[in-house]
C-alpha cells in the first residue's frame, strides 16, 4: 500500500488521498460510513483509471481511515465539507461522483449544492438521509434516552465493532436531508441498487428516484446483489456505468 499525500482543509482537518492524473472529466470516489478509500470499489475503480488514462480521486474523509480526527467527533455535514475540499482543491473541471451508500448521501448533497462542479453522479447503494429515516427512526425509547442524556449509543455492526452514533450527528443530519423536497440534479445520473441489501431497503432506492430531477436518470436493480455491491458483477457494473454517464456527460 502506497503512502498517501494529505490535503489540509480551511478547517484545519488533514485529508489523506491517492490522485491518479488523466484526461477529465475526472472521477471522484466517495466511501461509505466507517469506510476508507482503500476498500474494493475504489481500488477498482483507480485501476481502471489508470488503464483508461482518466484522472480519478479517491480520499478519506476525517475520523476515518488514515485522515485526521475521530470518527466520533465528526458528522454528515463535516464529511460532505470535506468532499466539497478535496473537489475544490484537488480536481480539475467537472467531476463524476461514485458515492458509495453514506458517500451516496454526501454525493446527492454536493450535487444538490454544486452542480456546476459535477459531470455526472453515479450513487451505490446510496443511503440518503440515514440517520434521520435508519438510526434515529429505530431507536427504542431507551436509545433515544441514552442518546439525549449521555450524547451518544452503540449500535452492533456485522462490518467492524460497533457504531457509536452521537447525538450531533443525529442533530446535524437534520439539516442534511436531501429526500425531503425535490432533489434538482442537472447532469445524468445513474442509482445502483442490489435486491439483497439488508442495510438500504428498496424503498430508499425508490424514493430517491420519486425525489430526484435530472434530464438523464436510471435507477438500475440488480438482483442479489448485498449492500456491498463488491463481487466480480457488480464491480464491472460499477465500471460500465461510470464509463456510460461520462459519455452522456460529453
Amino acid at each position: 500500500m502506497t503512502k498517501p499525500e494529505f490535503l489540509t482543509t480551511s478547517a484545519g482537518r488533514k485529508l489523506a488521498y491517492h490522485q491518479t492524473p488523466g484526461k477529465p472529466p475526472g472521477v471522484v470516489f466517495l466511501g461509505g460510513f466507517k469506510s476508507d478509500m482503500e476498500g474494493s470499489k475504489a481500488l477498482h475503480l483507480e485501476a481502471w483509471a489508470k488503464r483508461t488514462g482518466r484522472a480519478f480521486l479517491r480520499f478519506d474523509y476525517s475520523g476515518h481511515g488514515q485522515s485526521s480526527g475521530r470518527f466520533t467527533d465528526a458528522t454528515i455535514g463535516d464529511w460532505a465539507a470535506d468532499a466539497r475540499a478535496a473537489i475544490d482543491s484537488l480536481a480539475e473541471g467537472p467531476q463524476v461522483l461514485v458515492g458509495s451508500s453514506m458517500g451516496g448521501w454526501i454525493s446527492l448533497i454536493l450535487g444538490r449544492d454544486m452542480p456546476e462542479k459535477i459531470a455526472g453522479l453515479v450513487t451505490i447503494a446510496a443511503a440518503p438521509d440515514f440517520t434521520e429515516d435508519a438510526f434515529w427512526a429505530e431507536f427504542d425509547e431507551t436509545q433515544r434516552a441514552e442518546l439525549r442524556t449521555a450524547g451518544q449509543v452503540a449500535l452492533p455492526s456485522e462490518y467492524d465493532a460497533p457504531y457509536i452514533i452521537t447525538r450531533r450527528l443525529i442533530e446535524d443530519g437534520r439539516k442534511n436531508l436531501v429526500l425531503r423536497d425535490p432533489l434538482n440534479l442537472p447532469f445524468p445520473v445513474r442509482y445502483l441498487q442490489g435486491s439483497a441489501d439488508k442495510d438500504v431497503k428498496l424503498s430508499v432506492a425508490m424514493s430517491l428516484f420519486e425525489h430526484s430531477r435530472s434530464p438523464d436518470m436510471r435507477l438500475v436493480l440488480v438482483d442479489g446483489a448485498d449492500h456491498r455491491f463488491s463481487d466480480a458483477a457488480c464491480l464491472a457494473l460499477i465500471e460500465a456505468t461510470v464509463e456510460e454517464v461520462i459519455s452522456r456527460a460529453a
